[in-house]
């Protein structure tokens, strides 16, 4: 799914008469995209191994966004640099590596559930180091959404235990929650579109020296090659072009609204397109989780 640096002012266009249809047709569809990330890792984390499949995802999706920052390349001067790499590595990099590194170890489900922790994570980082006020509500929703963390790392998977990859997801949902606040404190004002091509740039060199040295030996399949493509075509620079698009006509709060839907999506590729079931365990905790983000996000 995405990452922080998606996260902009909430200013919103109007929908123009009779085009009601696009906005939920657009939010469905870039939810089935980023749901279909976590089958992409599923399938080509085996063979890649997972810092070579995310330096493939991080450098394919700049390279779809690149036109954005050429574009806007006079709003980047060279002292926002160390920033943009900073925030790239928080924001993209580690998480992107955590979450591939889980693939290697659970269903796909797992990762995007554990991804929907996101939100509560921002809150919790809000309230706990930049004075933001929680409230009760939200306090009952991370309460409940760490509940769930707790099933869902309870659970197994051919009787092997899933807890270290639900710590993986749930790590970089956290990264994702810090990296909002970073990305809204010193990028506030900045292209969106160009500021993701930047940072996943800048998180592309910096992983390169490490999947170098970890490329797999042995021939990888045509398979896991797709899927590498398309998760950084695809899952990463389209869907965040198509992200950036539905928050200049929505605004950011009611893009986010996709959050809801991407592990919807990924449990449905998962069991149809690879056979994986959804276990009681994650019913309950996704139910959990998801729940507690629609509460948080209540007004």
């Amino acid at each position: 799914m995405r990452s922080a640096e998606a996260t902009v002012t909430d200013l919103s266009l109007p929908v123009a008469p009779g085009r009601a249809w696009l906005t939920p047709l657009e939010l469905g569809l870039l939810g089935a995209i980023w749901g279909a990330s976590f089958l992409f890792m599923r399938v080509a984390a085996k063979d890649f191994g997972a810092t070579p499949l995310v330096e493939m995802r991080l450098a394919l999706g700049a390279l779809v966004l690149l036109p954005f920052l050429w574009r806007d390349r006079a709003a980047f001067p060279a002292r926002l640099w160390p920033k943009l790499a900073l925030i790239g590595a928080i924001n993209s990099a580690i998480p992107f590596v955590l979450f591939a590194w889980a693939a290697q170890r659970a269903p796909a489900g797992i990762g995007a559930i554990s991804n929907a922790m996101t939100v509560l994570f921002t809150a919790l980082v809000g309230f706990l180091f930049f004075g933001e006020k929680i409230g009760v509500k939200r306090a009952g929703a991370l309460f409940a959404g760490f509940a769930g963390v707790v099933v869902l790392a309870s659970g197994k998977t051919a009787g092997a235990s899933i807890g270290w990859a639900v710590a993986a997801g749930c790590t970089a949902a956290l990264l994702y929650g810090v990296g909002a606040h970073l990305v809204r404190r010193h990028f506030t004002g900045l292209p969106p579109a160009a500021v993701a091509a930047a940072t996943l740039g800048v998180s592309a060199l910096m992983v390169l020296p490490f999947a170098i040295a970890q490329w797999p030996q042995n021939a990888i399949p045509a398979h896991s090659w797709g899927a590498a493509g398309m998760l950084g075509v695809l899952c990463t620079g389209l869907a965040y072009a198509l992200y950036y698009r539905l928050i200049q006509r929505i605004g950011a709060g009611r893009a986010a609204t996709v959050t809801y839907l991407v592990p919807l999506f990924a449990v449905a590729w998962a069991w149809m397109l690879l056979g994986e079931a959804l276990t009681l365990t994650m019913a309950i905790a996704g139910a959990l989780i998801l729940g507690s983000v629609a509460m948080s996000q209540r007004r």
